[in-house]
């Protein structure tokens, strides 16, 4: 099956889903964001393998249609309430494993959305940044529950302080992604990986990743209520806002402190 926003395709029990909006580079808009939580949701697979269509993975949020909308990020904020957020609930506490095929950017929640998996495939033209800082933001919960655990509490820093944007193959060396191949054989090599899953006892596969999850993961309504609210509150600062119209300007952000 399929819709505007993500499309869906389940063979030999792999589910595949593609985000497609490749004119915005696969930005995600509130209508993405209902259709990844529902597919994640709803699909019986016994492994999932997330990619994006075109020249990206998930470039994070649409800027326009959710940061540089005042109605939209006046919305968000009333219907925001102190948890997880529905997409991120339903990737995080999903018993089926998830691979992320990441074929271009992977940036802002497109970088959340990567770190979600349980393994991450990168094609040689993948990069990688958590841009939140330079909008006047901070990360979602996985930026903190998972960040730190793949690359060093130190790396982890440097990538969420400063908004560097990495590509595939430093990606690989500090142990963000487990492969980095060439870009024709990343789908290949992610339903390769898909199938090996797929082949075992999904019963023994569900309850590995759920023990997983019970010992390596946080309290994820906890940092998410936590996240939620401090991205409320950053949403309406200076810096926030000054961040938002310098990246839809083509402009160096100028920051004051408010």
């Amino acid at each position: 099956m399929g819709n505007d926003t993500v499309l869906y395709d389940e063979q030999g029990h792999i589910g595949v889903m593609t985000l497609n909006r490749p004119e915005a580079m696969n930005s995600l808009n509130p209508e993405a964001y209902q259709q990844l939580e529902d597919l994640v949701r709803s699909s019986t697979a016994r492994a999932l393998v997330i990619t994006g269509n075109g020249r990206a993975f998930c470039a994070g949020d649409d800027v326009k249609q959710i940061l540089g909308n005042p109605d939209s990020v006046a919305k968000a904020a009333q219907n925001e309430t102190s948890r997880l957020t529905p997409a991120a609930d339903a990737l995080l506490n999903t018993n089926i494993p998830i691979i992320a095929a990441v074929n271009g950017a992977a940036v802002g929640w497109g970088m959340e959305l990567a770190l979600m998996a349980d393994i991450r495939v990168a094609g040689e033209s993948a990069k990688f940044g958590e841009l939140f800082v330079i909008r006047g933001l901070c990360c979602d919960a996985p930026g903190f529950g998972r960040l730190a655990q793949l690359v060093g509490r130190e790396r982890a820093a440097e990538l969420l302080f400063t908004g560097e944007v990495i590509d595939a193959q430093t990606a690989h060396s500090i142990g963000l992604v487990s492969r980095c191949v060439a870009d024709d054989d990343l789908m290949e090599t992610a339903l390769g990986i898909a199938r090996k899953i797929a082949s075992n006892p999904p019963l023994a596969v569900q309850a590995l990743k759920a023990g997983m999850r019970r010992t390596l993961d946080p309290d994820w309504n906890n940092i998410g209520a936590w996240a939620i609210e401090q991205i409320t509150r950053l949403r309406q600062t200076e810096d926030s806002k000054e961040g938002v119209q310098a990246f839809l300007e083509k402009r160096e952000a100028v920051y004051v402190g408010r």
